[in-house]
């Protein structure tokens, strides 16, 4: 009778190995998105730098624009014009990394004066061998 019985003390053998399996796919499916979630905070930190740029070539655009306005006059005077190029080059005061303004005037058949006002930049990350980044507006004055 008791060849024909189940041993009582025999239990079913669970595969050894499968839980340390589990945790190890867990952890690489987890450190992938970790890695994702990082990358696209790098590049979210990136595009910001780039657009807070983009905003002071535009403010410092504007600044020239206004004081053109101001003095009803497409040119400027050439110690306007290098204070205004000193500080679309000076980090320290709003201005940009390797910052250039120019301005450049033509005087239309219509006898209206046309500026166009250049603010260009390359962050330190930027190649030097790449294009500039350019902030370019253009005024026309009678």
């Amino acid at each position: 009778m008791s060849a024909l019985q189940p041993s009582a003390h025999r239990t079913r053998l669970a595969p050894r190995g499968f839980t340390l399996i589990e945790v190890m796919v867990a952890l690489l499916v987890f450190s992938l998105g970790v890695l994702g979630i990082v990358g696209m905070q790098a590049r979210a930190a990136q595009f910001s730098t780039q657009n807070n740029d983009r905003a002071r070539a535009a403010m410092l655009a504007n600044e020239i624009v206004a004081q053109m306005w101001a003095q009803q006059s497409a040119t400027t005077d050439a110690t306007t014009l290098a204070a205004w190029q000193a500080r679309v080059s000076d980090t320290s005061v709003a201005g940009l990394p390797n910052g250039v303004g120019t301005i450049t005037t033509a005087t239309g058949t219509d006898s209206l004066v046309t500026a166009t006002v250049t603010v260009s930049w390359r962050p330190p990350s930027m190649a030097t061998s790449s294009t500039a980044n350019q902030f370019v507006t253009t005024v026309v004055m009678p």
